[in-house]
């Protein structure tokens, strides 16, 4: 049964990596994902947004890596978050390094790139979650430089902005929507 779109949106939700797994994502599935990414608004067209899809033994490779970044730059031995993390790697189907990529003549300011980003960002959580599929975004982790990670190339305008993890998972029954401002504790119309 196909949702509207507002149905969509409010029955959106983070899916985190503890509750996936491991099921595989056809590919013809993660091109859909990504296709939707492409059509988010952008100012001038910049479409600032530049994505590094990883699976497989590139996951793993990604948790070695965070791993050492964290030693080699706190002199802290691993964590218990840390440990943490690769445990959620090993159940992600895929993961997808999200970058800005800064419009070179910056010609527009930077947080609308920030922004357009953020949307395109958005319509991937949309269409994961219309097939079917868990997703997570989370923040970067500061003391891992993503230029360092051997599997990707980083091109030097490009800024990390996070991780997207996607996966299989059990269905919840239904969801109850939770509670949120009333339009009038937000908006303010004016005549």
């Amino acid at each position: 049964m196909n949702k509207s779109l507002e149905q969509l949106i409010q029955s959106r939700r983070s899916i985190f990596p503890a509750q996936y797994t491991g099921g595989e994502i056809p590919h013809t599935d993660l091109l859909e994902i990504l296709e939707s990414a492409r059509w988010a608004p952008n100012h001038k067209k910049t479409e600032p947004w530049r994505y590094k899809v990883l699976e497989g033994q590139a996951i793993t490779d990604l948790g070695n890596f965070m791993c050492e970044q964290f030693v080699k730059n706190t002199g802290k031995p691993l964590s218990f978050k840390l440990k943490k993390l690769k445990e959620k790697l090993a159940k992600t189907s895929v993961m997808i390094l999200i970058f800005k990529y800064r419009d070179e003549k910056e010609s527009i300011p930077e947080w609308e790139e920030t922004a357009a980003v953020s949307m395109s960002v958005q319509n991937m959580w949309l269409t994961t979650h219309q097939l079917g599929y868990g997703c997570y975004w989370s923040s970067p982790k500061a003391f891992a430089n993503m230029s360092q990670f051997k599997n990707i190339r980083v091109d030097g305008r490009e800024e990390f902005l996070g991780f997207f993890y996607l996966g299989t998972y059990e269905k919840e029954q239904e969801i109850e929507l939770p509670q949120r401002k009333t339009i009038e504790e937000f908006v303010q119309f004016v005549k």
